[in-house]
């Protein structure tokens, strides 16, 4: 399919292991300009830190890759999400024959056919007043709107950075802010269920299930690179109404608020 062709640039989506990292500086070699591969916050890992973390709080010359591991069983490339991905940034990183860049995006927000169910999620407890769980020290996180992460990848698809880039919306977002809004638009109640051993990652919290968006650990990047760069990022507060009104919306659930 692509015997014979070059590009300009190759926005990768669908790179998830280094396996796959491996196959596409084989492909692209001596085809492509620049290459910008869809990254991820989650690449950082169980850094827990007081302040946003800068691109450099990740070292990809120590990451040890192992394209030997079961990385073509979905269940097992699920549970490694973020391993998958710093190991692919790591084998760029060592012997990129193009230009190449990833982007960390932080926890996307927004948009009609949200098929994680993330915020629904919150919506349908909210508007029922049922419980949702949370680690006793629950953290905020960094995030972005669906259409400005959009806008971020085509701008650095024209770019010519290198190297790993942050990026996401400015202000972090707790998930008491989250129920505030949904709160605002459908009435109902938020009710937080404290799990105990919240020292965990996303999702889990002491081996008990707590709810997406709640973290035990800082969850934060910085995005100045970006800045520098020239991008200009809106803040959370901006489009936060707008996120929510679109799970609501999908779920049913419009003009239910108070």
């Amino acid at each position: 399919m692509l015997a014979g062709r070059s590009f300009d640039v190759v926005l990768d989506q669908v790179c998830y292991t280094p396996r796959q990292a491996e196959i596409a500086l084989r492909v692209f070699a001596g085809r492509v300009r620049r290459y910008v591969m869809t990254s991820t916050v989650e690449v950082y890992g169980d850094e827990d830190s007081p302040v946003p973390l800068p691109e450099t709080a990740l070292d990809l010359a120590s990451v040890v890759v192992d394209t030997g591991a079961p990385w073509d069983d979905p269940e097992f490339r699920d549970a490694h999400y973020g391993e998958g991905k710093r190991q692919a940034e790591a084998v760029f990183a060592a012997g990129a024959p193009f230009a190449w860049s990833s982007v960390r995006v932080a926890h996307v927000l927004g948009g009609d056919d949200d098929f994680t169910g993330r915020l629904d999620h919150y919506v349908r407890r909210v508007r029922d007043g049922e419980p949702i769980a949370v680690p006793a020290v629950n953290r905020p996180a960094t995030y972005v709107y669906v259409e400005e992460i959009a806008a971020f990848l085509a701008w650095a698809v024209e770019a010519d950075f290198t190297g790993p880039v942050n990026a996401h919306s400015h202000g972090l977002l707790h998930t008491a802010d989250l129920c505030a809004e949904i709160e605002r638009q459908v009435g109902g109640r938020t009710v937080f269920r404290e799990v105990e051993g919240g020292e965990g990652g996303p999702g889990e919290a002491g081996g008990e299930e707590i709810s997406p968006f709640s973290f035990g650990r800082s969850y934060g990047m910085d995005n100045s690179r970006a800045t520098e760069l020239g991008y200009s990022f809106t803040h959370s507060s901006a489009w936060l109404p707008r996120a929510v009104s679109e799970a609501v919306r999908a779920a049913g659930l419009a003009g239910a608020g108070r």
